[in-house]
């Protein structure tokens, strides 16, 4: 019964003994893996230490004295101030060389319509030259006599359409004397004699806007031949000029470059084809109502209607409001009304079936976007730049789509994959346009 307690002692002891060995070791370790503690600063204060001697408190950084969301809108003020002057800046040059920029813009469109032709004529065995040739030689032809024709049938009716306005001009002074507006001949007579004395005030005006009229027939002339020209080149050597294009670009950006510029294309393409056969439509269906109304020069204005149907929106009401005016000072109040009721049924038919069903989605663009760019577009560059708003909105939305999809694509390519993981095409974002599977190769967006 003695040698039990014993027993128990030393067996208590080497457990004690084995403890504290494993708390040193375990405070030898914390002690390696344990980061150095800085000393605590000293607790500064404004007593004098000594006489005549203070002790200054130590100034934080500055950059962190200043909050954190002043901090953001300031890094994010400086760069949209750069970016606004770098666009006031291209938007000063694009005004200085404002006829060249439309012409070049201009020539982009028509090359974006007359090109397919020259691409079905190769295919047919045509070289390059001769189809180029072709294409160009009969395009323009065809623009040139729509051209001579609206001149010349203008110019045919122009004798029989002032009688006609004079008539019209008439029956619409007796419709406003017999009005419930109660309009009196008296008031009619000064509303003459005032347009008449505004004419004689502002002859020199005139005059001036007349001359002016000369320059801008001259630029117009310069503008048009820069454009055919432009059109040729486009045409016959487009692929080499987009590689010399993509050669500006800096190497790291090219591949996304090289792979919006074709999409970049399909949808000017597009925009322009679809663009045409709406136009043509609605000169069709409302030449024929304003033909069947017996309105005079009927086929002039199915002309315009179709030219203006380029500037979206704006031209669809400056050449509906052009067949109404026409229709009410030759034909009468009822004619002029019949008139509306057909321009207002066809374009909501273009608006609401023929525009989504030929433009399709890829060059859709919002409404409150074609408002603000045509406008934009003629506050800049007057008629033409309304004309290439639309169209350059629509290829800016794409190549801005298809850019973030692909730098997203790349950012997860080379973003390090997790321990373990293999690579699944669920995990893989695409661009756009998943018609691309590889890195497209720098080609020319014609091609």
């Amino acid at each position: 019964m003695s040698r039990v307690p014993g027993w128990l002692g030393r067996l208590g002891a080497g457990l004690t003994e084995m403890g504290e060995r494993l708390d040193e070791r375990r405070a030898e370790v914390e002690k390696e893996h344990a980061e150095p503690v800085p000393a605590p600063a000293p607790t500064v204060d404004a007593t004098p230490v000594h006489d005549h001697v203070t002790v200054v408190p130590a100034r934080p950084d500055p950059a962190q004295a200043v909050p954190w969301g002043v901090r953001v809108a300031a890094e994010a003020g400086w760069r949209v101030l750069v970016l606004a002057g770098t666009v006031w800046v291209l938007m000063r040059v694009i005004s200085a060389v404002q006829l060249v920029v439309l012409a070049f813009v201009g020539a982009l469109l028509i090359t974006a319509l007359l090109q397919p032709t020259v691409a079905r004529l190769r295919r047919y065995g045509l070289p390059r030259g001769p189809a180029t040739a072709l294409t160009a030689i009969l395009g323009f032809v065809i623009m040139g006599l729509i051209g001579w024709f609206v001149t010349w049938q203008v110019m045919e009716n122009i004798d029989n359409l002032s009688n006609q306005v004079q008539d019209g001009i008439d029956e619409l002074r007796k419709w406003l004397l017999n009005s419930p507006f109660h309009v009196t001949d008296k008031q009619i007579n000064q509303i003459a004699k005032n347009l008449r004395e505004a004419i004689g005030a502002n002859t020199d005006q005139i005059t001036s806007a007349g001359l002016e009229g000369v320059t801008v027939v001259v630029e117009a002339l310069t503008g048009i031949l820069l454009t055919i020209f432009s059109t040729l080149f486009l045409l016959y050597d487009g692929r080499r000029i987009w590689e010399w294009t993509l050669k500006l670009v800096p190497a790291a950006a090219r591949p996304g470059v090289a792979g919006a510029g074709p999409r970049a294309w399909r949808t000017l393409t597009a925009y322009v084809r679809g663009t045409v056969i709406v136009a043509l439509i609605d000169a069709i269906f409302i030449g024929l109502g304003i033909y069947f109304l017996d309105v005079p020069m009927a086929v002039p204005l199915a002309v315009f209607i179709f030219l203006f149907a380029f500037v979206p929106l704006v031209g669809a009401v400056v050449s509906g409001a052009l067949a109404v005016v026409v229709a009410l000072v030759t034909q009468g109040v009822f004619t002029a009304v019949m008139v509306l009721v057909v321009v207002l049924a066809v374009q909501q038919i273009e608006g609401h079936v023929l525009q989504p069903f030929i433009l399709g989605r890829a060059v859709r663009v919002h409404p409150l976007a074609v408002v603000l760019s045509v406008a934009a577009g003629g506050m800049i560059a007057g008629i033409g730049g309304a004309v290439v708003a639309v169209p350059l909105v629509a290829v800016t939305n794409t190549v801005v789509g298809y850019l973030r999809a692909y730098s997203h694509e790349q950012a997860l390519r080379h973003s390090p994959r997790p321990r373990g993981s293999t690579p699944s095409s669920d995990v893989v974002a695409r661009p756009a346009d998943t018609r691309t599977e590889q890195r497209p190769e720098p080609r020319s967006p014609q091609g």
